[in-house]
């Protein structure tokens, strides 16, 4: 290790909020490109994260890149709280037509998926007059006030919500909170909102809206069931309760579809986006949404250095790339043969109980027994941490911190893809085999 490395690692553990660090290894970067980040030593590890999915295009698109810059030549910032410009009028026109819904849409700007979900919190009751919102048990909505409010994750748990949401348990196939398996489900989990929560502690005529993930992400890479989505929103539909959908890390082509909820064939009264809206050079979200949401106040949530021209220019530019290169349709076939391939390794290593995804967003998790399903955490740190020495960037979530989660670049090729399962299979038999020391668990993630 390198004098600038240790230099680095002493300095960031002095002077970085550990409040802001969820660590799975000692891993810096000095470059990156395409699929790959180098650190300060130069080795080079393969990306199946894309920082937390939000480098969806890789790392050093040209067209991005051109765009952002040519655009900041121009005007450097304005704010849109005040002045109009250009590129943001294009960039909400394009989003307006992407999301599907024959009402008067408008959209709303911010920095990130947090502050996305917490525009939903915040303008639902206004705009509907009701005070209560429902939420899922695993969803992860954001870190401000707001949306960590909506979330439900064991990260955030020793935080006390907003008093106005309702909690419930996500439709999990793999650990149906009913007891049920997916040859028999009767949609108890549904039954319970309707049946139970609505006529006990949360009436839904008080209910402004239900926010959902249709693949929960961060609570352990969990699609929901085929029915489940369009029973909701039927649900939603007979007692006048807004549908908000959070696509803020699977959205824009990385399921296999342009947004997750497509698969479902429904039609979401709001959208959050985020994440990989800017590519990784903007930090840029967004909310698009019946206008009469977005429309409930005038100059009730709004951020100075959110819609500025360059960030849109960006984020109209990934769009761009997305549609030009077909990365919708190649995240659908290349999450297709990864979960294929993975299925196979399930069937070699017994550390592996499910595996399961959307295109590109695809869920491995870990148990030490597959008939009692039991959580595998340890091993899970374990595998991460190997991989890492392996020369593969893997991070890992869930309630129970036992899912590896893989989303990598939509443009990995499909010899990288491959060269990265190589990886996993080699860190799983190494677990496996006890050659991974404990010392792997000072960075336990989660």
């Amino acid at each position: 290790m390198s004098e600038r490395v240790n230099r680095l690692e002493a300095m960031d553990r002095d002077l970085i909020s550990n409040s802001q660090k969820v660590r799975f290894f000692p891993l810096n970067v000095a470059k990156a490109k395409g699929s790959y980040i180098y650190d300060l030593d130069n080795k080079e590890y393969l990306d199946f994260m894309a920082g937390w999915a939000v480098a969806g295009l890789g790392y050093g698109n040209e067209e991005v890149l051109e765009a952002y810059t040519s655009q900041l030549k121009e005007v450097s910032f304005a704010t849109l709280t005040a002045i109009m410009n250009e590129p943001v009028v294009d960039l909400a026109d394009k989003l307006v037509s992407l999301v599907p819904g024959d009402f008067k849409k408008k959209v709303w700007f911010g920095m990130h998926g947090s502050d996305a979900c917490d525009t939903l919190y915040k303008l639902a009751p206004l705009a509907t007059g009701r005070p209560r919102m429902v939420s899922y048990i695993g969803g992860y909505h954001g870190q401000t006030g707001g949306s960590a409010a909506l979330s439900g994750h064991t990260a955030q748990a020793k935080f006390p919500g907003g008093g106005n949401v309702t909690k419930v348990p996500y439709p999990n196939c793999y650990r149906c909170p009913f007891g049920q398996t997916p040859d028999k489900c009767s949609m108890q989990c549904l039954d319970y909102i309707e049946n139970f929560i609505f006529k006990t502690v949360c009436p839904a005529e008080d209910v402004s809206a239900i926010i959902i993930e249709a693949m929960q992400s961060d609570g352990g890479d969990i699609p929901a069931p085929k029915e489940y989505l369009p029973a909701l929103e039927d649900m939603c539909r007979r007692h006048g309760i807004l549908l908000f959908l959070d696509e803020v890390k699977i959205g824009l082509g990385r399921s296999g579809k342009m947004f997750s909820f497509e698969h479902y064939g429904i039609t979401p009264d709001g959208v959050a986006l985020g994440k990989s809206l800017g590519a990784g050079y903007v930090p840029v979200s967004a909310v698009v949404a019946r206008q009469e949401l977005l429309d409930a106040g005038t100059a009730i949530n709004m951020y100075t250095l959110a819609g500025s021209p360059g960030t849109a220019a960006a984020a109209r530019a990934t769009i761009r790339e997305i549609e030009n290169r077909d990365l919708v349709a190649e995240s659908a076939r290349k999450g297709a043969w990864l979960i294929d391939e993975l299925k196979k390794l399930q069937a070699k290593h017994p550390l592996i109980g499910d595996v399961r995804g959307l295109g590109l967003m695809v869920g491995v998790e870990l148990v030490t027994d597959r008939e009692s399903k039991t959580p595998a955490a340890k091993e899970t740190a374990k595998v991460a941490y190997r991989a890492w020495e392996l020369g593969l960037i893997l991070f890992y979530g869930g309630i129970y911190s036992n899912v590896l989660e893989i989303t990598p670049p939509l443009t990995i090729s499909d010899d990288q893809l491959a060269h990265g399962l190589s990886i996993i299979d080699q860190a799983l038999t190494d677990v496996a085999a006890g050659r991974v020391s404990d010392d792997a668990l000072n960075y336990a993630g989660w």
